[in-house]
């Protein structure tokens, strides 16, 4: 592992865990191609997911702030006496982001083993990758929703939620994802862009604290600070690059532009692996 080799998994990692090009198909491609020994990149991947979880800190910190001081707020309330009252934006989104991690954090643990066996196949992440470009290309040309967080219920978190646990397949995207299902429950674009970001903080939290978990089985490796600090900070530039890039493209009715790019990394794969 050398530095170089950091940063360009890192920049591999923050431009498609934002993107909807999947990054566990991305990644898994880009350590093979840089001949990266699973021993080594374990504890350097982890790092590389913290790099990407500070970007979503970093563009969304308002709401966030906003989010847990509601949240917080609601709590008080409880014991207060002054019961469950969601009475605004911020709090019913942080409930909602809540409702919306229990269907993707069963699939992750009941459904687990079997997402990780894929990892082992190239085929597999290939298929999913057109799969990903076919559900954006159809998402964006059938979607007239206007829905705002007001009309969002639970319903919509838990669907949400299930099209983020889909992701755990490896070329499946979960921006990509997460994003398709709240076009498809008739969301408006902004809102559909910000629950896909906020319901990822939660989701790449707990992956990175199972992933902890691994490294702390197998050890971290022989990586120095100085190729870690590079790989979260290439992670952290890119993720934030890439979640503005994204919102962009949306706003702009351009989201579809990332099917040809899956479509055509996907159908490589494919062929690459049918004629070995």
């Amino acid at each position: 592992m050398t530095i170089v080799k950091a940063i360009i998994l890192g920049i591999v990692q923050g431009l498609t865990e934002f993107l909807p090009v999947s990054s566990s198909g991305h990644l898994s491609v880009a350590q093979h191609l840089l001949n990266t020994p699973e021993d080594k990149i374990l504890f350097l991947t982890v790092m590389l997911h913290l790099g990407t979880l500070i970007s979503i800190f970093f563009v969304y910190s308002s709401d966030i702030f906003l989010i847990c001081k509601e949240f917080i707020l609601m709590i008080f309330d409880v014991f207060k006496g002054k019961g469950f009252r969601i009475n605004n934006d911020h709090r019913k989104l942080g409930v909602l982001i809540i409702v919306a991690t229990i269907p993707t954090g069963l699939m992750g643990i009941f459904f687990k083993d079997i997402f990780e066996g894929f990892y082992r196949s190239q085929l597999i992440i290939g298929i999913s990758l057109i799969i990903t470009g076919t559900l954006l290309w159809t998402a964006e040309r059938i979607h007239s929703g206007k829905r705002n967080i007001k009309q969002m219920n639970w319903v919509d978190a838990l669907i949400v939620g299930i099209f983020q646990g889909f992701a755990i397949t490896p070329g499946i995207s979960r921006s990509g994802s997460t994003i398709v299902g709240s076009l498809f429950r008739g969301f408006n674009k902004e809102l559909a862009t910000k629950f896909s970001f906020l319901i990822s903080i939660p989701s790449i939290g707990g992956a990175v604290l199972l992933e902890t978990k691994d490294v702390i089985t197998h050890g971290a490796g022989d990586i120095s600070f100085s190729i870690l600090f590079a790989g979260i900070l290439a992670s952290f530039i890119a993720g934030v690059l890439a979640i503005r890039a994204l919102i962009n493209f949306i706003k702009k009715e351009k989201l579809y532009y990332f099917s040809y790019y899956t479509w055509t990394i996907g159908s490589v794969i494919v062929v690459l692996n049918l004629v070995r």
